[in-house]
């Protein structure tokens, strides 16, 4: 059991002030981030809290998933380790967009 957590179907509402106080319920909570858009800064309805021990976090998961947060049960659960990412920009190839050389 890791001590981070993958938090989701957030109201698009969340702050990260009020999800770390559902957290500190169970425990110390070292770290929250919820993601956003990156050009609109709009929460994408899920984050990430990083709790001071394994059992806080399990006692968090044990806890808060499936609660309702402003009418959408929360899903709470052990994150995974983040993937590495190939570079370039998801187009593939040179040019992109139909370009030939």
């Amino acid at each position: 059991m890791g001590r981070k957590l993958y938090v989701g179907n957030l109201p698009y509402s969340a702050t990260e002030s009020a999800l770390s106080d559902k957290c500190a319920a169970f425990g110390t909570v070292e770290s929250v981030k919820l993601i956003t858009d990156r050009d609109t800064g709009q929460s994408k309805g899920f984050g990430f809290v990083e709790m001071g021990s394994d059992s806080e976090a399990q006692a968090a998961i044990d806890g808060l998933n499936g609660t309702d947060y402003e009418g959408r049960p929360m899903k709470v659960n052990e994150a995974k380790p983040q993937e590495k990412r190939s570079g370039g920009g998801g187009r593939g190839g040179y040019g992109g967009g139909g370009n030939r050389w």
